[in-house]
């Protein structure tokens, strides 16, 4: 497969896919201005767009680069407080919250990254535990956002339309970066980092880069999560959060994308139906991921894309798998 054909071929996934998107967004759409769906599972709709975009922020860098992050939700966190800060207290606009919000995390992303990503596996985990625990515990310490009470009063602007296409913009742009040379670097990483390293590909710089890249996408989906409700506080934000976050990855697949939302959505999707059985609901969901790890260890999808499957290759029309008379190209 040429590099032309590689092109046009995720051109045309892409206007598939965008396609697909808005037909959802209408059917959706639909159902929440019709009233069909209740003020709770509308919420819950909100939760699993947020959850889509911390999954496959969160995919990006432990299943795409290989490395083992712990401190996902520390990011939200600073990306739902720099938002809610600067349209409650600065009434900016919700767009430029969370463009300020994103770009805080994975500035911090950044700066975290660079000492802390020379470290691999367990070392890793436990560093990037400890920084989300920092960040969280800084935050309570902080009078200005509410301290461990909280912050009030914030501003209900998130909505299903902000929710599902910034899960969209996620989406495409984390597809686009793995499908790019900058991607195929970090896949490089995650298979084998000395022989990265010895191919002359700068494995600090890729590690940084995706960390900073993840980073930023939780900040987003923190700016969107505060706007969803009239307070947060620095619970929210726990290792238990982050270990949720993990687990929806690892139970969709580890390397793919349409793991993630498959993995965010059950995830939430059993958490929002188990709701009225508390005392059950944590059994349940530790049998159904028990089960999934004896029966599916690599996750709901693996390594595979929902694009890759048999039955839809007519019609993302990969390239290079048929051609006229039963030939296929190189």
């Amino acid at each position: 497969m040429d590099k032309f054909s590689g092109m046009k071929y995720l051109k045309k996934n892409d206007a598939v896919l965008l396609g697909f998107a808005i037909v959802l967004f209408a059917l959706l759409q639909g159902l929440i201005s019709g009233k069909v769906l209740s003020s709770f599972w509308q919420l819950n709709v909100l939760i699993i767009g947020i959850n889509i975009i911390m999954a496959v922020s969160l995919n990006l860098i432990n299943g795409y680069t290989g490395q083992f992050s712990l401190g996902h939700a520390g990011f939200m966190a600073v990306g739902a407080y720099v938002g809610v800060v600067l349209t409650t207290n600065f009434h900016a606009p919700f767009v430029v919250a969370l463009l300020a919000g994103g770009l805080s995390a994975a500035f911090l992303g950044f700066l975290i990254g660079i000492p802390t990503l020379r470290l691999n596996g367990d070392y890793l985990a436990i560093a990037t535990l400890g920084l989300g625990e920092i960040i969280r515990i800084v935050i309570m310490n902080i009078e200005y956002v509410g301290g461990a009470a909280g912050f009030k009063g914030i501003p209900h602007h998130t909505n299903f339309a902000w929710v599902f296409w910034l899960t969209v913009i996620a989406l495409f742009f984390i597809k686009n970066f793995v499908n790019s040379t900058h991607g195929r670097a970090c896949l490089a990483i995650r298979e084998n980092e000395i022989a990265a390293e010895s191919m002359g590909i700068n494995t600090t710089k890729y590690k940084v880069l995706a960390f900073a890249i993840g980073a930023g996408f939780a900040g987003i989906a923190g700016g969107l999560f505060a706007h969803c409700f009239y307070l947060i506080s620095p619970n929210s934000f726990t290792f238990m959060a982050s270990f949720n976050y993990l687990i929806m990855v690892v139970m969709g697949g580890m390397g793919s994308i349409t793991g993630s939302i498959a993995g965010a959505f059950v995830v939430t999707f059993l958490s929002a139906a188990l709701a009225s059985w508390p005392e059950f609901r944590m059994i349940i969901y530790a049998l159904a991921l028990i089960f999934l790890m004896f029966y599916r260890p690599q996750g709901l999808f693996g390594y595979m894309e929902i694009t890759s499957m048999r039955p839809l290759n007519r019609i993302f029309g990969r390239p290079g798998e048929k051609k006229e008379g039963g030939r296929t190209d190189g």
